[in-house]
């Protein structure tokens, strides 16, 4: 069992690490016009997600070996989730933000169990 003060760094790391990922990856709200067509495209480009998503799973398999399974989720998922709610509240008049802050926050926590039960299996074989 590892002491509190370094289960407490290293969750207190990943978290800022988290919320750096999307305040330099996610927070893109450019839309792209299409000028032929008028088709509106955006904000994200799939290899911003497609980042996003490989670092994310980076600190969660980093938490996972590091920390309890659930603070490892836990520690992605909400800081994540609290970054993209507040840009997406400040910036949306029709409340539906709401909808999609529980989609990331859901999105993440699968993901990230997903993710946190994978490390824990490959770990557990190779020992």
């Amino acid at each position: 069992m590892r002491n509190k003060s370094f289960t407490a760094l290293v969750t207190f790391i990943i978290v800022a690490l988290t919320t750096a990922t999307w305040w330099t990856l996610g927070r893109d709200t450019t839309r792209e016009v299409d000028p032929a067509t008028g088709a509106v495209t955006g904000p994200y480009e799939a290899d911003q997600v497609i980042a996003c998503v490989v670092v994310l799973v980076g600190l969660v398999v980093i938490g996972a070996l590091l920390l309890p399974a659930w603070l490892a989720v836990t520690g992605v998922s909400l800081p994540f989730t609290a970054a993209w709610t507040i840009q997406a509240s400040s910036t949306d008049d029709s409340g539906l933000w709401a909808v999609g802050a529980v989609l990331v926050l859901v999105g993440t926590l699968v993901g990230g169990a997903i993710v946190t039960a994978i490390t824990r299996a490959l770990v557990r074989n190779r020992d």
